[in-house]
C-alpha cells in the first residue's frame, strides 16, 4: 500500500457540531434532529432527509448560504476531530505512506480542514473538485491525486454506499470503519462484510495493518471479523423496526444505496 485516502465526516470529523448547528438554525431541540438523522440512517436514506422532514421542500444548499450570510455558517476546530486522527495520520506518514483527506463537503469545509494543519499531503473536498460521492468522477479524482495504482490505494470511510462500494468498484482497496451512525448501523451487514477489504473500529488499527511485517501479513488476507449471525436489511431497504411512516420520513425521498461493486447514479 502506498496511499491512504480518508473520508471526512464521521471518519475523521465528528458530526456533533454540524447537526447541533442545524437544530439551532431550525429552532428545534438537538435530540429531534439526531433522532431523525438516525431514522434516515436506518432506512439507508440521505441524512439531509432529516432536515426536509422538519422543513419540507427545503433546499439544503440555499439554507447553507443563508446561514453563512447570517454569520452562522460552517465551523470546525480541533475539538471536532476524533481523538485518534492526528496521531494516526502522523504515524502513517512516518511509515512513508502518502496521506490524502478527500470527502464530501463544501469549499468552506475544505478551508477549515486545511486550517487544522493535519499531517496530510493533500486535503480537498467534493465541492472543490466539482464531483461528489458516490459518483465515479470523485473516485477518478482520488486516483489522480493518490500517486499510486488503484490496488495500492486504500480508501477509508464509514458509509457503505458513498465510501465502500464506489471505492471498490473503482478498483481501490477499501476499509470500512465502525464509526458514526452509518458506520455502526451497517458494519455487520453481509454486503459490507463481503465487500470491505478490512473492517476496523478505530483508526489506531491502521498502522499495525500497514507497517512492516504486519503490513505484509494484513494485506495478504481480509479482516477475520466474523459475519453477523443474522442478516440485516441492506442499505436502502425497508427495515422492519423503522418503517418510513413510523420515522416520519417521506417515501418519495428514499435513495437506495448501491449494491457492492456499483455506485448510485
Amino acid at each position: 500500500m502506498k496511499t491512504i485516502v480518508f473520508d471526512t465526516g464521521e471518519t475523521l470529523v465528528r458530526d456533533d457540531r454540524h447537526w447541533a448547528s442545524w437544530a439551532d438554525w431550525l429552532g428545534v431541540p438537538p435530540h429531534t434532529v439526531s433522532a431523525l438523522v438516525g431514522a434516515a440512517v436506518a432506512q439507508g436514506r440521505d441524512r439531509t432527509d432529516a432536515l426536509r422532514v422538519l422543513r419540507p421542500g427545503m433546499d439544503v444548499g440555499e439554507a447553507l448560504h443563508a446561514r453563512a450570510a447570517a454569520g452562522r455558517g460552517e465551523y470546525l476546530d480541533e475539538t471536532d476531530l476524533y481523538a485518534d486522527v492526528r496521531p494516526v495520520l502522523a504515524e502513517l506518514r512516518a511509515l512513508g505512506l502518502r496521506i490524502v483527506v478527500a470527502g464530501d463537503g463544501t469549499a468552506r469545509a475544505g478551508e477549515l480542514l486545511r486550517a487544522l494543519d493535519l499531517p496530510a499531503d493533500l486535503v480537498v473536498t467534493s465541492e472543490e473538485w466539482g464531483a461528489a460521492k458516490p459518483d465515479r468522477e470523485f473516485f477518478a479524482r482520488v486516483l489522480e491525486v493518490s500517486g499510486a495504482e488503484p490496488e495500492a490505494t486504500l480508501y477509508v470511510g464509514d458509509h457503505p454506499a458513498d465510501d465502500l462500494f464506489p471505492a471498490k468498484s473503482s478498483g481501490l482497496r477499501a476499509a470500512h470503519i465502525r464509526r458514526g451512525p452509518y458506520g455502526h448501523w451497517w458494519a455487520d451487514h453481509p454486503d459490507v462484510v463481503e465487500t470491505a477489504d478490512w473492517r476496523i473500529s478505530a483508526l489506531t488499527e491502521l498502522p499495525a495493518l500497514l507497517g512492516g511485517a504486519g503490513r505484509r501479513k494484513a494485506f495478504a488476507t481480509p479482516s477475520a471479523r466474523p459475519a453477523p449471525a443474522a442478516e440485516s436489511t441492506p442499505p436502502g431497504g425497508e427495515p422492519d423496526p423503522l418503517p418510513a411512516e413510523a420515522a416520519g420520513l417521506p417515501e418519495e425521498t428514499a435513495e437506495e444505496p448501491a449494491p457492492p461493486g456499483q455506485s448510485r447514479a
